[in-house]
């Protein structure tokens, strides 16, 4: 069994650690703005952040398998989620909206069949997606956003893949926010923490998803405009209620908290905020149950 679920106890998960994605200093102050970083990470302070938020992984997660270091992928290579999403059967590659990430789709292939992980499919011809772009709303319900990073192709394809497991496959269209080059995926304005939990910034959610979220009994935890920008949104469920979220968000924690959830912070001013990419981006989950 490997993953229909965004909160059930994570048990494996791949990562990829700024030493590997960022290589050295040098190498940042090469790359970061073609990669559309706010501004240029510290190389050294990444290696510290990355090093608290892997302790926090380490106490909850059984297995942690680490990404290489390989020179044909960028500097977002860091945020192992997007090149392939899991179902309970194996893995789907899929291949980066954005142009410069879609060398990771191969790397993730090799690493994968190195692991004896199954694969289970992968997008072809003109298709591309990102893995934030595909959230399980339940075992049986995935949504998958529609826009710059995920296109129509993929979702057919995808649809195609998930019909031997899934129900229903919501199509969610998503906004142009702040433009083409920016990363809005679905996952920047909701994070499922549980069976009837959800962190959202509804301001950028469809009515119809939203309805469709309190019409099956969800319990909306709104995230404050400050606190989106900081990341707020992007919250890793390591099981049920047991969450992880960006340090200085304060209003986020104490939602979460109120609602019986355990929450750890780490900071990641170099690792989330500058690369817009939080704890569900730095992670790619194998196997919850």
């Amino acid at each position: 069994m490997f993953c229909d679920s965004m909160y059930a106890p994570l048990k494996r998960v791949i990562v990829k650690s700024p030493d590997a994605a960022f290589i050295n200093q040098q190498h940042l102050q090469g790359n970061w703005e073609k990669y559309f970083y706010l501004s240029e990470p510290n190389f050294k302070e990444a290696i510290n952040e990355y090093e608290s938020f892997l302790d926090i992984l380490r106490k909850h997660v059984e297995k942690i398998d680490f990404l290489p270091q390989n020179e044909t992928v960028g500097l977002d290579s860091l945020y192992a989620h997007d090149p392939v999403k899991f179902t309970p059967h194996g893995a789907i590659i899929l291949r980066s909206g954005k142009e410069l990430r879609q060398p990771e789709a191969d790397v993730f292939n090799e690493f994968l069949t190195e692991k004896n992980i199954p694969i289970i499919g992968s997008l072809k011809g003109e298709a591309i997606s990102d893995g934030g772009d595909i959230v399980w709303l339940n075992e049986r319900t995935v949504a998958i956003g529609r826009g710059y990073r995920t296109n129509d192709e993929a979702i057919r394809q995808l649809k195609e893949i998930f019909k031997p497991f899934v129900d229903e496959v919501m199509i969610v269209p998503l906004p142009h926010d702040l433009g083409e080059e920016a990363c809005l995926h679905l996952m920047s304005f909701i994070s499922i923490v549980d069976k009837d939990l959800a962190v959202v910034h509804s301001r950028l959610m469809p009515v119809f998803m939203r309805q469709w979220l309190l019409e099956k009994g969800f319990t909306l935890l709104e995230v404050p405009n400050d606190e989106y920008d900081s990341l707020g949104c992007n919250v890793l469920a390591l099981a049920p209620r047991v969450c992880v979220l960006p340090a200085g968000n304060p209003v986020t924690e104490q939602l979460l908290k109120e609602s019986g959830a355990t929450v750890y912070t780490y900071k990641g001013d170099e690792i989330t905020v500058k690369g817009t990419g939080g704890p569900t981006c730095l992670t790619c989950p194998v196997e919850r149950y």
